[in-house]
């Protein structure tokens, strides 16, 4: 199935879903908001430092011209950062096509308003909850672009938008899922992060695979605990947006998350391992979110409360360890 579709954020996962879709057949039109970035892929079709010796073929249209990218689109794909996303959509506001269905790529909570992303989309753009949804699921962007099988899940209140956007990203290699828990399913994804940080908080303390297998279980029932408290289905976080997705950034050398842990475990600062980074690591903030939702709808979440205490408080790595494991005992399945 083949769509005129708009991709907003030439990224490398905006890059990776629009090669995807290219060779899915669409009609596929990237805007990058940055002219040097934009100059760049236009000259190259690709950006060193994003993905490694990956082109976009000709047929993708690259533009820096918003009104251009969305005219006519029946399907825009928002592939900018969760942090950014809501000034994105009020640029696309004035030029948004009628009709559209919109595709948010981002995981992570806004931290000022503490909305997820879909919530973002239906505050800022005179849409119909109907006609957006969100595809999660673990999909690291130097995998796609190889073609490595990779599932994910797309969730919305709409079964024929789901549906839709089954068909249209799904292909040999890339195989989508439906949901209708877009609750569950957004917050898997923007909740993960902060596990892997932890994660690699402990990878770069040298400790081994028994820790990381706790944080990646305890972690996973932290996350059930606060999305059942928000209100969804608990069965959900068993699925590719919950435990396929944990365990993927948990665990891949490509997870920007894992690698910011990695470095604050031996002993650098959090500004310093950020401001060596060209791409985004979405957990940062949404530490600070998860944290600020934890107290919001009381819910124990003690791993989250430990990485943000280590990015954000100044405590000692080892310190957050040891108060982890020192905590009173109770049941494995509690509520």
């Amino acid at each position: 199935m083949s769509e005129r579709v708009s991709i907003l954020g030439a990224g490398s996962w905006g890059m990776a879903v629009a090669r995807l879709l290219d060779a899915n057949g669409s009609e596929v039109r990237l805007w990058e908001f940055d002219p040097a970035e934009f100059q760049k892929l236009v000259e190259h079709r690709t950006i060193t430092g994003k993905l490694k010796d990956v082109c976009l073929a000709e047929s993708i249209d690259i533009t820096n011209d918003l009104e251009y990218a969305v005219a006519d689109s029946g399907l825009i794909v928002l592939a900018a950062p969760s942090q950014k996303l809501r000034s994105v959509l009020v640029r696309l506001k004035p030029c948004l096509p009628s009709g559209v269905a919109l595709v948010n790529l981002a995981k992570g909570v806004e931290t000022i308003s503490l909305k997820r992303m879909s919530e973002v989309i239906l505050e800022v753009l005179p849409v119909s909850p109907d006609s957006v949804a969100t595809l999660s699921g673990p999909s690291h962007a130097e995998e796609v672009v190889r073609d490595m099988p990779t599932t994910v899940v797309a969730a919305g209140r709409s079964d024929d938008l789901v549906n839709r956007i089954q068909q249209v990203f799904s292909s040999r290699s890339f195989r989508v899922y439906t949901s209708n828990d877009l609750i569950g399913v957004e917050l898997g994804g923007a909740l993960k992060n902060i596990i892997a940080i932890g994660v690699g908080i402990t990878d770069g303390l040298g400790l081994g695979d028994n820790t990381r297998g706790a944080l990646i279980t305890r972690g996973l029932a932290e996350i059930t605990r606060l999305g059942a408290a928000m209100g969804a289905r608990a069965e959900t976080f068993a699925g590719l947006s919950g435990i396929g997705d944990l365990v993927t950034t948990c665990i891949s050398q490509h997870s920007r998350n894992r690698y910011v842990g990695e470095k604050i475990g031996r002993g650098m600062k959090l500004a310093d391992v950020l401001a060596g980074m060209t791409m985004v690591a979405e957990g940062v903030e949404t530490t600070r979110s998860g944290y600020r939702l934890s107290k919001m709808h009381d819910v124990e979440m003690p791993i989250t409360t430990q990485v943000h205490r280590v990015l954000f408080e100044g405590k000692p790595t080892a310190e957050a360890v040891d108060e982890l494991m020192g905590r009173e005992l109770k049941a494995e399945i509690w509520k």
